[in-house]
Order: C-alpha cells, then sequence, then structure tokens
C-alpha cells in the first residue's frame, strides 16, 4: 500500500503555485500597461489616408525606386513611413 503525502506539502506546493501564478499575473499586466502607452504615442495626428490612396503611393515609390530615381535607404524610410500609415481593420 502507498503511503499519502502529507497535507502540508500539498499545501506548500499549492501556495507556491498560486504565488507564481500572481507573479506572473502582475508581470503581463504591467507589460500590457506599457504597451498600450507606446501605442498611443505612435498614433499620427493628421487625417488617416484610405488604403487605396497609401498604396498607390507605394506603389509610385517601387516604380521610382525600380527607375532608380530613389536609392534604397531613401525607399526603405518612404516604405516605412507609408506602411505605418496604412488602417488597420
Amino acid at each position: 500500500m502507498a503511503t499519502q503525502r502529507s497535507s502540508f506539502a500539498k499545501r506548500e506546493r499549492d501556495r507556491a503555485k498560486k504565488a507564481k501564478q500572481a507573479a506572473k499575473r502582475e508581470a503581463r499586466l504591467e507589460k500590457n500597461t506599457d504597451d498600450d502607452e507606446d501605442v498611443e504615442e505612435e498614433v499620427p495626428a493628421g487625417p488617416q489616408e484610405s488604403a487605396e490612396v497609401i498604396m498607390e503611393k507605394l506603389a509610385k515609390l517601387h516604380a521610382a525606386f525600380e527607375d532608380d530615381k530613389i536609392e534604397f535607404e531613401d525607399f526603405e524610410e518612404q516604405k516605412e513611413d507609408l506602411m505605418s500609415r496604412m488602417p488597420i481593420e
């Protein structure tokens, strides 16, 4: 017959498990608050352009890069700017 574990050991395991869960929960909440603050700062103050207008600008940008009218670094910067202004639905 197997011996029964003491209830004290089981209680200690449960307490440790709950403490670990609480620490994870607090860390998650702190991370979410930090992320929310970052998102608010990145939102542009100007009027939002439609996705079609941004895609047209992006196509013109690609054409200018392919025709060697702009450098790669400028292309990447402008592309990143356009993609950041893309509305998320």
